[in-house]
């Protein structure tokens, strides 16, 4: 069974900014992820920032993060909420700063 996948409009604009050949390695792991939802790890309160109920996805060589959520009661949707680099927990900061704006 393939997930449906979306993305909040600043995650697609992070797709959409990612280098051509990172943008496949992350096509190619969404693609996985929408068979199986659990493929990434659980994130938690991490860098001082509460980030439980998320889980987020290496990509290139583990520079890259994505991160998401399962919506639903029966995880009818996978929200893509970030895309970024790892340093400095560069995308959890971003994540963080989006959950802010969606309260």
């Amino acid at each position: 069974m393939a997930y449906r996948i979306e993305f909040l409009p600043d995650a697609e604009k992070d797709f959409d900014g990612l280098d051509g050949s990172i943008r496949k390695e992350v096509s190619k792991k969404m693609d996985a992820l929408a068979e199986n939802p659990f493929l990434g790890k659980p994130l938690g309160k991490k860098y001082g920032l509460d980030l439980t109920g998320f889980y987020k996805l290496y990509v290139a060589k583990k520079k890259y993060r994505i991160v998401y959520r399962l919506v639903g009661e029966y995880i009818e949707v996978i929200e893509i909420v970030g895309i970024g680099k790892r340093d400095k927990q560069e995308v959890y900061k971003l994540v963080a700063r989006r959950l802010k704006r969606l309260i």
